[in-house]
């Protein structure tokens, strides 16, 4: 079973930046955010939370997956993997927060989940009342709303902070070394962007999915009331569960591809680019390629390439950042050929 992350209380923004975040582990800031004035409206009461919201509604349409009473809220692929078990609908956000109160009672009610919309258009006043001191003010928080969810555990390249403000939510984490036992489905076509386990941690089935057994002894878990935050490292694995009937979360992206104020290219365009060149590669050819990718990527000696004048390292050198564009003008005219 999964362990417990850790929890820490009367978290300061000093001990965030200088013992959590170097500590490369999940963490939960307990309580965190109570004065949220959104997370208070969440905890006086339907009318209440309804109104302060609403209040913020640009109107703006979200993205709002819709899933059928049988699928128990799992977003996921249809049978055979042929196409995915929802229907995606754009409805503004105080209308997705009418029909969660209406249907809240109903237990054939449909599944509904908001997804990943930016703050910035679709509550642009929500930032100003509901400061995080952790971060720059230009990382822009996401929205997440909706009723009984469960997205399958996936990955993402970037640092992440989700914010619980209303419901409840089960975060189940996985290091990004269990990738063998998480068994992934297609890289290039999944339900929820990002690459999913086929797995489904709540129920998993260890007759189909063995080796699930081993990456759950390494999972670490943990259930978010409002006002709670989690500290998510990049490409930490996470099954979310979305366990109250109106749940509305926020989540902070940055130091990757899929930021607002630094994003960058994403490493797992190289990760599909390799598939494509070393995949078909004999198995003595693709060791070979793990010694180099070893050295060249990932090895961790900062020595390694000072034989080399610093004017003379090429790419290998930090000025390699400033050739970024040229970089990838280069990569598109080799994709181009191969084609």
């Amino acid at each position: 079973m999964p362990s417990q992350i850790k929890c820490w209380q009367q978290v300061t923004v000093e001990q965030f930046k200088t013992e959590i975040l170097p500590a490369g582990q999940p963490a939960v800031l307990k309580g965190f955010f109570n004065s949220w004035p959104s997370v208070q409206s969440a905890l006086q009461g339907e009318s209440r939370f309804y109104h302060y919201m609403s209040s913020l509604d640009s109107g703006a349409q979200l993205d709002t997956l819709l899933l059928a009473p049988q699928t128990q809220g799992r977003i996921f692929y249809k049978d055979g993997l042929e196409g995915f078990n929802y229907e995606k609908r754009h409805y503004p956000l105080s209308a997705i927060l009418m029909q969660l109160f209406k249907t809240k009672e109903q237990p054939d009610a449909v599944h509904i989940a908001a997804q990943s919309a930016l703050v910035s258009e679709c509550l642009p006043g929500f930032m100003s009342e509901n400061q995080n001191p952790l971060l720059s003010e230009a990382v822009i928080p996401r929205i997440w709303l909706g009723n009984k969810v469960l997205v399958p555990a996936h990955f993402d390249d970037a640092e992440n902070l989700a914010c619980v403000i209303a419901g409840n939510r089960t975060f189940t984490l996985f290091p990004p070394e269990q990738v063998a036992n998480m068994y992934i489905g297609p890289l290039d076509y999944a339900p929820t962007g990002a690459p999913i386990s086929l797995v489904d941690f709540t129920n998993p089935d260890f007759q189909r999915y063995p080796k699930a057994r081993q990456a759950l002894e390494q999972a670490q878990q943990a259930e978010l009331e409002p006002g709670d935050v989690l500290y998510i490292p990049a490409l930490w694995w996470h099954q979310v569960e979305s366990t109250g009937s109106v749940n509305l979360l926020c989540n902070y992206w940055w130091d990757g591809s899929i930021g607002t104020a630094d994003s960058r290219s994403s490493p797992f365009s190289s990760l599909l680019h390799s598939l494509l060149s070393f995949r078909q590669l004999p198995l003595q050819q693709r060791k070979a390629w793990q010694a180099m990718f070893t050295h060249f990527l990932f090895q961790l000696d900062d020595d390694a390439f000072t034989h080399i004048p610093q004017d003379k390292k090429g790419i290998l050198g930090q000025s390699a950042f400033s050739r970024e564009a040229a970089i990838k003008q280069w990569l598109i005219k080799e994709l181009e050929k191969a084609q």
